[in-house]
């Protein structure tokens, strides 16, 4: 889900040649529910192998991951780890949602009521993580394991120079220190086009540092606290720029420390100084077509020639390097 910051935003509009030759930090977790909710059957139901595996997730690496190979692009995938404790309810609420989207579709009588339902019941299991990497291993991908938050990793990893770029579709890379941000790099071009976010560019333009734009986050909601009723991002951006932080809101008496921010330091804390490894190679090696084809062919069912055709696409990718004023 993620933190609701998007009124704040001017995301800009790219495209996958500026990106060539660009080393890009992908939220593993965050790619994968894209590819499990949208690569579905008319019904709604997953792409599944003969042994009643899904393989949604396998599909959207194979055919949309080589399309980013071929234009020259170097992903590296960051998995989430454990997750915060504060983050329990949260996820205890999309586990809800999940099981009723469930109910939903299998009652659905209308086809695209029982898409829209079933793409809300996408879940990502150990299996899947497991088969995603192995897949991404195949291929000359390298996979970051993040200890908690993936985004966290991705961004720590762009600060610290080892990527140009976080890919994502939730806004909390920014909050976690990520410089650029993409969204939608996965995603089919005729339905979403890829858009880019600067944070330096955003807090120049609401007169705002990164520890601020935190505060505004903490008060509207993240997922790890609720934030206050009533008030929305505007309204929380008007505040910040006024007492500079809850703090100061709470001892001027702008706001109480209240439920949804009583956990607010800890918020903070998650944002700002999150608990990333550094601790990891980024070798992106040769694809081995053979174990590529045996994986997804002969275990997975997947049709020879078009795996085929995806793999000569990657054979001689096109890089060519862009300066950093030409990606926006």
């Amino acid at each position: 889900m993620g933190v609701n910051i998007g009124e704040l935003l001017e995301p800009k509009k790219t495209s996958l040649e500026v990106l060539s030759g660009k080393i890009v930090a992908v939220d593993a977790y965050n790619t994968l529910y894209q590819f499990l909710s949208i690569i579905r059957q008319p019904d709604g139901t997953p792409l599944k192998d003969s042994s009643g595996r899904t393989t949604s997730h396998l599909s959207g690496l194979i055919y949309r991951t080589t399309n980013l190979m071929e234009k020259g692009i170097k992903p590296v995938f960051v998995f989430d780890g454990k997750p915060s404790e504060l983050k329990g309810k949260v996820i205890e609420a999309r586990s809800e949602r999940k099981e009723e989207a469930k109910r939903r579709w299998e009652e659905a009588k209308v086809p695209e009521e029982a898409f829209k339902y079933a793409q809300a019941s996408a879940r990502i299991d150990a299996g899947i993580i497991e088969d995603s990497k192995t897949l991404l291993t195949y291929l000359g991908i390298p996979c970051v394991q993040a200890p908690s938050e993936g985004e966290a990793q991705a961004a720590y990893m762009a600060r610290k120079g080892d990527a140009e770029l976080v890919s994502s579709q939730d806004y909390d890379s920014l909050l976690f220190g990520a410089p650029i941000m993409i969204r939608n790099l996965s995603a089919p071009r005729k339905k979403a086009k890829l858009e880019v976010v600067e944070l330096k560019e955003l807090e120049e333009k609401h007169g705002i540092t990164r520890e601020e734009l935190v505060d505004i986050a903490i008060l509207v909601g993240t997922d790890f606290n609720d934030g206050i009723k009533g008030i929305g991002v505007k309204s929380a951006l008007k505040l910040i720029r006024k007492h500079h932080s809850i703090e100061k809101l709470i001892a001027e008496s702008e706001i109480e420390k209240t439920e949804g921010i009583e956990n607010y330091e800890l918020v903070r804390t998650i944002f700002l100084q999150p608990d990333v490894t550094k601790s990891y190679e980024l070798i992106w090696g040769t694809t081995d077509e053979g174990k590529v084809k045996e994986f997804l062919c002969e275990e997975h069912d997947f049709s020879e020639e078009r795996v085929c055709k995806a793999l000569e696409r990657i054979s001689m990718p096109k890089i060519k390097q862009k300066r950093i004023e030409q990606w926006l």
